[in-house]
């Protein structure tokens, strides 16, 4: 494990099963997160991205979920083979995550400041006084005014985006070394989002960690991004440094992704460019190539049979290499 990697994630392969029968949701993701940088997956709804995420967490649905092969190295431990009670010391204390639907992801009937004493609690020796002041503190932070009265208060007094504010500060309450963050901005305004986004950075800056973000948003990335992994149908299609992809993308799934934003020096009144298609169902999948029958390109039927390699084409510029799909 290269010592400027956090974390590691090699061929990893998550499965559920269904009454249909077993289904892969990821299926071989490879990507690094490095000491101090922020990586962003992203993808459709159904790319597999927040699977992921519960994978490395170790927080599937059970028992339904299973990690079916791969690794999870962080800081050179392999999180899919540790027991489950020295994950749960490392989950929330060392690796933290911030959830989807910041509306749904707090104790409705529990005081503010009360969530956060949970997670303190949890991971350090802190007397009822000292673990209320951290949560305070917490809640000053990231930004909430009369911190010391916010903490009294249940999630339903707070705005979308204070509420947000609260998620963040329970991720943050033991200074873990990554957090992932699952579409931390859906359902918030846009103004709302920006601050957020903001308060995440200046935070990264502070404490020093990396942060793992998953959007479906490209502005989102390129914005706070420093790295970028690209998913489609449970696999990473392209990755590499923000700047890089987004300057030269090679893999059709990511061009299509790019094009599809809107612009403000287009034509007025004219549609947005979109990608033909959806997501393929997990029990259609093909062993091979899954963008070619949305990429618009003439493919060939083996290129459905046969993986394609996932191959370096400049330093740190990785992409699944379907003819069709990387033609120039």
């Amino acid at each position: 494990m290269s010592e400027s990697n956090l974390l590691e994630v090699r061929d990893l392969v998550t499965a559920f099963d269904t009454d249909a029968g077993q289904v892969t949701a990821v299926d071989g993701v490879n990507f690094d997160i490095k000491r101090g940088r922020t990586l962003g997956i992203v993808g459709e709804s159904g790319c597999g991205k927040s699977v992921t995420a519960m994978s490395i967490m170790r927080l599937l649905p059970q028992p339904m979920g299973k990690i079916l092969g791969g690794q999870v190295y962080f800081d050179g431990m392999d999180l899919t083979k540790l027991p489950a009670d020295q994950m749960r010391s490392i989950r929330g204390n060392r690796i933290s995550m911030i959830f989807q639907e910041p509306m749904t992801a707090l104790n409705p009937v529990q005081r503010i400041g009360r969530q956060i004493c949970e997670i303190l609690n949890q991971h350090k020796e802190l007397s009822p006084d000292e673990a209320w002041k951290e949560a305070v503190d917490m809640l000053e932070k990231v930004g909430i005014p009369s911190p010391d009265i916010r903490a009294m208060e249940y999630p339903h007094q707070l705005s979308g985006g204070m509420r947000q504010r609260v998620v963040i500060a329970i991720a943050l309450a033991c200074g873990p070394e990554l957090v992932i963050a699952d579409e931390p901005t859906t359902a918030l305004d846009v103004t709302v989002q920006a601050q957020i986004l903001d308060l995440m950075k200046s935070l990264q800056r502070d404490l020093g960690m990396a942060i793992a973000l998953i959007t479906h948003d490209l502005g989102v990335i390129a914005e706070t991004c420093d790295d970028v992994c690209v998913m489609y149908a449970g696999r990473v299609v392209e990755r590499g440094a923000a700047e890089v992809v987004f300057a030269h993308p090679r893999h059709a799934y990511t061009q299509g992704l790019l094009a599809s934003i809107p612009r403000l020096d287009g034509k007025p009144k004219t549609h947005l460019n979109t990608i033909e298609g959806m997501v393929p169902a997990l029990k259609e999948l093909r062993p091979g190539c899954r963008f070619c029958p949305r990429s618009g390109r003439d493919y060939s039927p083996e290129m459905l049979e046969e993986r394609p390699a996932f191959k370096e084409i400049e330093q740190d510029h990785w992409v699944e290499a379907c003819p069709a799909c990387t033609a120039a």
